[in-house]
């Protein structure tokens, strides 16, 4: 572990949060499998690196009642029935745009329905994030967001949005855009509820 990863994961445990570190995705699968519960409800946000890392891959072939967004033949109304079940998950896994030194997390979402439960309602939250996603400050965080993650998500979309054609925010006004939520949490009332684990090298936006 880098020197930036532990002042970050120090970070975190003074604003209440917790902070583990994998050198591969091996050990990523195994610190995920030791706070799980076998049975218990899952949910998940939408992440790119939870796909890269093989999280998604290990939940569904895992013994747990894993409300998987990504099932083949949902509906937008079954979807939504995911979404708001989320709240009542004992655990949920997402990943995170980003992390500055101070222990602050930041996201950037299109329906609020990845943020929405990370803020509220599951007992455990458990974010998984590339050390690529650690950043100085609030204006780093605030660029990674808008000029990296949000225009490259918008390509994986297929969104129709000005980001995909310029590779850049412009702060569109699209019927498309999907930064429509910024979510900054600086804090935790309950301590560790949220707990964030690194992984060496480069994963998601």
């Amino acid at each position: 572990m880098n020197k930036l990863v532990s002042l970050t994961i120090k970070s975190l445990n003074q604003n209440n949060m917790n902070g583990y570190y994998a050198d591969d995705t091996k050990q990523l699968i195994n610190i995920i499998k030791s706070l799980l519960k076998e049975g218990e409800t899952i949910g998940s946000g939408d992440s790119v690196t939870l796909e890269e890392t093989g999280v998604f891959a290990f939940l569904r072939n895992g013994h747990y009642r894993f409300l998987d967004k990504h099932k083949p033949g949902l509906t937008p109304e079954d979807k939504r029935e995911l979404y708001l079940q989320n709240f009542r998950a004992e655990s949920f896994i997402s990943g995170v745009n980003a992390i500055t030194q101070d222990g602050a997390l930041y996201f950037i979402d299109g329906n609020g329905s990845r943020v929405a439960p990370i803020i509220y309602g599951p007992k455990q939250v458990i974010l998984v994030a590339g050390t690529n996603k650690i950043v100085p400050d609030y204006e780093a965080a605030l660029n990674r967001m808008r000029q990296i993650a949000a225009p490259l998500d918008a390509k994986r979309l297929g969104k129709s949005t000005p980001c995909v054609k310029l590779g850049k925010c412009i702060n569109c006004k699209s019927r498309d855009r999907i930064c429509n939520s910024f979510v900054h949490i600086a804090r935790q009332f309950d301590k560790d509820r949220i707990k964030v684990i690194f992984i060496e090298g480069h994963y998601g936006y």
